[in-house]
Order: structure tokens, then sequence, then C-alpha cells
């Protein structure tokens, strides 16, 4: 094969996505011709590889969803698009790793600043509020700001749009997707997969926002199969043919929404490194370098002892230093709490946190997580639990109280913690119609949704909770419960430590995704509904406050 035929072929990939998906998944099936392989084996293509894998996994996890629908399909029929999707999940994974390994040494082979030198990196460490005054009176001298030497996480290629004199004005498309609200710019995502692409999603000054909302948007696609299964479960098995095909149209959909989804992610990745590239070099580097060196002379001045000091504690470091070659790169922060005797200075590179996911709460949070001695007298407890599914938004909730009372039923949540919330709502809209005299409390096992809840009931606004709760059937169970605020408490309980009302909570929510989703008759649904209960009479549980 020559050089030129393997370089068409490489562009007829790049350039047709359809052609590029047959290829990828003929060759995850061992059936690509040498030809085809050694094509898709171009660093260039690790990219739309993994976009195109990103768009079949949904369509092999509608496949299934659909013959599981259609009726009674073969046994073999389902081995096989099960197991074809399994193949697709894997050959996704592989080509995701691949994609990340690239990054990597992009960032690894990035050309990074000279190390500046190890007594100004100790001074800075050991007094950063001196030198961050020195550095603020040299750009005040020089009529610039912080912002002018420091390149932002966000938005970077507005950032360097607005430094480039050369800068061309954006198109009025480009600006109109910058400056729309945040429900119409998923709008604008939705439209791109069911209408026609949008060009204007990846000009460098949209495309991060792109990525911030294509979770969002495909949440809604989500939602839209979520309606689209409720249709066919609604009707009779010789008689679903065009709400299958509807469901088939929301996959599709759901499909366009995961590749453009990851397409985003590939392009804000390129763009990071072609603006922190630029950044490195030219006259933004050089004005970086200058105004430090300016800084460090008026440090110096301004704090000679402390300078002094550390210089001296630098040059009898280097002596005996092993990284010495290269600088001392990670010794600065030991020196720094050498020369201001502090032992306890933070020599890691980061912050600390356990990573438990309560933060936020008040000391001692986790530790009185199920601990009720300190409630309101004669309030009616409940827990409450959620379950959601892989293919689309439904989702199911359940509830036990100590009154002996359960529920459960079906909803839409874009997310595990907005599923959460519905089931915190639906079990204390129960108890506060069922005890119009008392207080109630609502524990739940996940921090998320606990924290969100609080959040509306404090500030007496279900908007608060609006980066949780996506979808209107939460929104709505949110605003009826806010008029409540004064008579219901939230709280977290920790999950899964075989607490009865929890796990019934628990096994509630599970029955109620797999009716949801037509996955249990509602014959057998009945039975598993008595099971669970039997199980939590018989439990004898000895209330909430010794759990």
């Amino acid at each position: 094969m020559t050089i030129a035929t393997h370089t068409e072929l490489v562009q007829h990939y790049t350039e047709d996505f359809t052609a590029l998906q047959d290829a990828v998944l003929a060759r995850m099936n061992g059936m690509a011709s040498p030809q085809t392989a050694a094509a898709l084996a171009h660093p260039s293509l690790a990219g739309p590889i993994a976009v195109a894998l990103a768009h079949a996994d949904v369509l092999a996890r509608g496949d299934i969803r659909r013959a599981e629908l259609s009726g009674r399909p073969a046994p073999h029929r389902l081995r096989h698009l099960r197991e074809h999707a399994r193949r697709v999940r894997r050959a996704r994974s592989e080509a995701d790793a691949v994609c990340k390994e690239q990054r990597a040494r992009r960032v690894a082979d990035r050309r990074r600043p000279p190390l500046e030198p190890l007594e100004l990196r100790v001074a800075r460490a050991a007094d950063p509020e001196a030198y961050g005054r020195a550095l603020r009176e040299e750009l005040l001298d020089r009529g610039s700001s912080a912002a002018d030497v420091r390149t932002p996480d966000h938005d970077l290629a507005l950032w360097a749009w607005q430094r480039d004199p050369a800068a061309a004005e954006l198109p009025a498309a480009v600006r109109e997707l910058l400056e729309c609200h945040d429900d119409a710019f998923v709008q604008a995502l939705l439209r791109d997969a069911r209408e026609g692409e949008n060009p204007h999603l990846a000009h460098d000054a949209v495309v991060e926002r792109w990525g911030r909302h294509a979770r969002t948007a495909l949440a809604w696609g989500r939602y839209a199969i979520a309606q689209a299964e409720r249709q066919v479960l609604a009707r009779a098995l010789t008689a679903r043919g065009a709400e299958l095909d509807a469901l088939d149209d929301a996959y599709q959909d759901a499909a366009i929404l995961a590749a453009r989804a990851r397409e985003a992610k590939h392009r804000i990745a390129d763009l990071h490194d072609r603006i922190r590239g630029r950044a490195a070099t030219g006259p933004f580097a050089e004005l970086i370098a200058q105004c430090r060196a300016a800084a460090l002379v008026r440090f110096a001045a301004g704090e000679p002892q402390l300078w002094q000091r550390a210089c001296r504690l630098a040059i009898e470091h280097r002596a005996d230093c092993d990284a010495r070659a290269d600088g001392c790169p990670r010794c600065h922060r030991t020196l720094a709490a050498l020369l201001t005797g502090n032992a306890s200075a933070d020599t890691s590179q980061g912050g600390g946190g356990d990573g438990g996911g309560s933060e936020g709460f008040a000391p001692g949070y986790k530790e009185r997580y199920a601990i009720l001695d300190d409630s309101p007298s004669r309030a009616a407890v409940a827990v409450a639990d959620a379950a959601v599914g892989d293919e689309s938004a439904l989702s199911g909730y359940g509830w036990a109280a100590e009154d002996g009372t359960t529920g459960y039923g079906d909803s839409m949540a874009s997310c595990s913690g907005e599923a959460e919330i519905i089931g915190i709502c639906q079990a204390a809209l129960s108890l506060l119609g069922r005890h119009p005299e008392a207080p109630v409390v609502v524990l739940c096992d996940s921090t998320e949704a606990v924290e969100a809840v609080n959040l509306a009931l404090t500030s007496a606004d279900p908007a608060a909770a609006h980066r949780t709760v996506l979808f209107p059937e939460g929104r709505e169970l949110l605003a009826r419960l806010v008029p409540h605020r004064d008579r219901l408490q939230v709280r977290w309980l920790k999950g899964h430590i075989g607490h009865d009302l929890n796990e019934t909570a628990d096994a509630l929510a599970g029955l109620a995704v797999r009716r949801a989703t037509g996955r249990v008759s509602a014959t057998a649904a009945r039975r598993e509904e008595a099971r669970i209960l039997r199980s939590l009479s018989s439990d004898q549980h000895p209330g909430m406050a010794a759990a």
C-alpha cells in the first residue's frame, strides 16, 4: 500500500463519519482489511474514533431496548445484541484510553516555562503576601492587573482573543451563542443533534461553553428516550410499531448528543493545548518574565532580611541536594517551612480533604448521621431512596416511615441526585399530609440531594437547587415542598449499613424503576412489594434514635 493511498484513506475517515464508524466496527469484529486497520491506527484518528464509538455505544443499547420492548424476542437475538453492545463498550473504553494517553504525552511534551530561582521560590512560599504585594505594585506602575499575567481556567479562547490586537470581530452567530441564556444554549445543542449540525459550536470562542452544557443536553436526550419508553409500555405488545419507531428516533438523537459531547471534549483539549502553547512564548511570556523580575527586585528591597536568609538557605541546600542538577524543583516548600519555623507548613501539592462528599456540613455531621436525639418531639420520620436506569431518564423512588407507611413510584431524573431529591419530596409531602400538626424529618443517603433540598428550603426558592434538579417533575415537587420548610428537616443517613427503613426504601426504589421500565410484570411487582413489606414488619426495628 502506498503512502499516498494510506493518506487518502485517513483523510476519507476524517471527513466521512459513517465510513469511519463502519471501519471501526469492522476492526472491532476482526473483519477490517489490513489497509483499514493501518489507517485507523493513525494518531490523528484517535479522537474521531472515540467519537464514533460513543455514538455506536448508545445505538447498541437502543437496539437491545427496542428488542426487549418489541414482545418476546428470540433468546439468541438478544444474546447477539448484548454481546455486540459489550464489544462496543469495551472498544469505547480502549479508544478513550488511547485519547487519554495521547493527551498526557502532549502535556508532557509541552515546553514548560523556565524554573524560577530556588531562593525566589523559597521566599515567595515563606511570605506569599509580600511577594504578591510587590507584583501588584509593579503591575500598577505598568498600568496592568493580575489578570494580564495569568491564564484563566475557563474561557481561554475569549481571554486569548481579547488580547490579540489582530483579532477579527466575532461572527454574529457566534456572539449569539455566547450571549444567550443557558437554557437557550442547551436548546441550540438539541437542535444541533435533531435537526442539523451547527458549525458555530466548534468556534474557539464557543467550544468551552459547548463542553460545559453537553451533559445537560444529553440528559434531555435521555428524557426523550424515557418519554418514548412510556408510550411503548402503554400500548399492547401487538400494537407498538409506531411507538417503537419513535423510541428508535429518540435513541438516534441521544447517540448524536453523546458523540457531539465527546467531540466537544476533544476540541476543548486541543484549544487548551494551542492557547497555553501561545501563552508560554511570545509577547505574553515576555511580559510575565519582565513583571516577575521587577517584582523580585521590589520584594528583595522591601523584605531584605527574609531575602538574605532565603538566599543563604538555598545555597546551603544546593550543596548536597540530589535534585540540584534539575534546579531543586520541589524543595522550596520544605525550605520555606524551615525559614519560617513552621514544621506543619503544607508540603503537599494541592489541598487536603477526605473526599467524603459531605463538604459544607457542620463539624461532626458524619458521626451523627442517624442520631435523632436532637430532633423535634413527636416528629414523623421517614427514609427515602432512589434508583436510576442506565438507558433513559426513568427513575424509581421509595420511602419507608416509622409510622409503618411506605410509598414508591417512578419519575424522570437527570442523575441519581435528582432521583434522590424526588424521593425526599415524595416522602416529605406524604408525611406532611398525614401528620398536619407534627414536624417531619426525612433522611436520605445522598449528600448531594440533602444539600440541594436544604438549599432550596433555607432560601425559600426551589430554583436554588437548579444545578441538581433539571427536569420539571423534580422542580414541581420542590416548589410544593418549600412552603412547608418551617415544619421539615432533611438529614443525611449513611446508606447500606443494614438500617431497616433504608433497606426497605432502597428495595422499593429498585422495584419502582424495574416496574417503570417494564422489566417486571404487574403481578410480579405486587408479589415483590408484599415480600418487601413483610420483611419490614418482621424486623421489629428499635427506632431511628438507635440507628
